[in-house]
């Protein structure tokens, strides 16, 4: 993150200025907000079905066609936010932190958790997550604090969990969506609240993105396959082609991969062309042929985007645009399996 070119390239797909999102009045007061996150107050959700906020936004070019399905939920955990070099909430992020908050709010709230408001009620807990050196501590006593600063942010994000399932989900379907520590948290939800579990009949499918995943770890949920499968999990992390990020090779397995181009693992390579849709700084427009996506040895890898000022960018890794280079077919294909679902369930219901 302190990286000039990941700034900037953070500056093309988060720069809220220039779009026409949902406009909303969030309650940023710190007066109104504890240091223990209570599941039942609005505040404590940056994404929430009974309050108006950036997840509800649609992108201009989408709205003459926009039919939003409620019959479904999403559980959606938002990647780090909390990135201040002098750490000034400690290892764990404040509720209280408002600047935190709303660049939450205007990054992954907008631009990622927004790609399913199609397909269901979207719910996206605060939580106290863990600052982003916690991926990174030097030496024994910053590893320990590390550990503890991720416990506390899980516990966070189950106890929102325990808290959804009880008040709001009355049985519905669910999907499952992260990035970044939120996908850190979630491949521990997956497994102790779906894998081999009953609850994971209502899974529609988990987009588990931007973070290695070890498919070993599940007995029951496996790798999508298929554009159309359910009860299952894509995941993918972007770089550029041709580049082998170091991390990777330390990664004792070889992590799930899911083409989001199409979603099929027998056709894993397809070019900028064929991606019908990109969202970049301005959320209202929906800009194709932006990037490729080339499953390669547990990676996803694109030839270099190509798009107005796309020259400053010198990162290899674009870890930060796991969505954005592919929203429009994340939000088609979300659709293609909630439709699944609830064909599949007509089928089982008919025997």
């Amino acid at each position: 993150m302190r990286n000039y070119s990941v700034l900037i390239l953070i500056l093309f797909l988060a720069g809220c200025a220039q779009s026409n999102y949902v406009k909303f009045s969030p309650i940023y007061e710190k007066d109104g907000i504890g240091e223990v996150p209570d599941y039942s107050q609005l505040v404590y959700w940056a994404a929430h079905p009974e309050k108006t906020d950036p997840s509800d936004s649609v992108p201009a070019d989408l709205k003459s066609t926009y039919q939003p399905n409620k019959n479904v939920d999403v559980f959606f955990v938002y990647p780090t936010s909390y990135l201040d070099t002098n750490m000034p909430n400690g290892w764990n992020a404040s509720l209280k932190d408002i600047k935190t908050n709303i660049y939450t709010d205007y990054s992954s709230i907008l631009f990622q958790a927004s790609v399913f408001n199609e397909v269901g009620n979207i719910y996206a807990p605060r939580y106290r997550q863990a600052h982003i050196h916690a991926y990174s501590p030097v030496g024994h006593e910053d590893t320990v604090k590390a550990i503890a600063a991720f416990e506390l942010a899980y516990q966070d994000v189950k106890n929102a969990f325990d808290y959804y399932l009880a008040h709001y989900n009355h049985g519905r379907p669910i999907i499952i969506a992260s990035h970044s520590q939120g996908s850190t948290h979630t491949i521990r939800l997956l497994k102790e609240y779906f894998d081999n579990k009953p609850l994971g009949k209502q899974l529609v499918a988990a987009y588990v993105v931007g973070m290695a995943l070890d498919p070993a770890i599940y007995t029951s949920i496996k790798a999508c396959n298929q554009p159309n499968e359910t009860g299952c999990i894509c995941a993918w992390r972007t770089f550029m082609e041709g580049y082998q990020a170091p991390f990777v090779y330390k990664e004792q397995f070889k992590s799930i991969v899911t083409n989001p181009l199409t979603w099929d693992n027998q056709n894993l390579s397809i070019k900028p062309a064929d991606n019908p849709g990109s969202i970049l700084y301005n959320f209202n427009k929906v800009k194709p042929r932006i990037a490729g996506a080339i499953n390669h040895e547990g990676v996803l890898w694109t030839p270099k985007p190509r798009f107005f000022g796309s020259f400053l960018i010198k990162s290899k890794n674009y870890h930060i645009a796991d969505y954005n280079f592919y929203y429009l077919s994340i939000r088609k294909n979300a659709a293609q399996r909630v439709n699944n679902y609830f064909e599949s369930q007509k089928t089982v219901t008919s025997h």
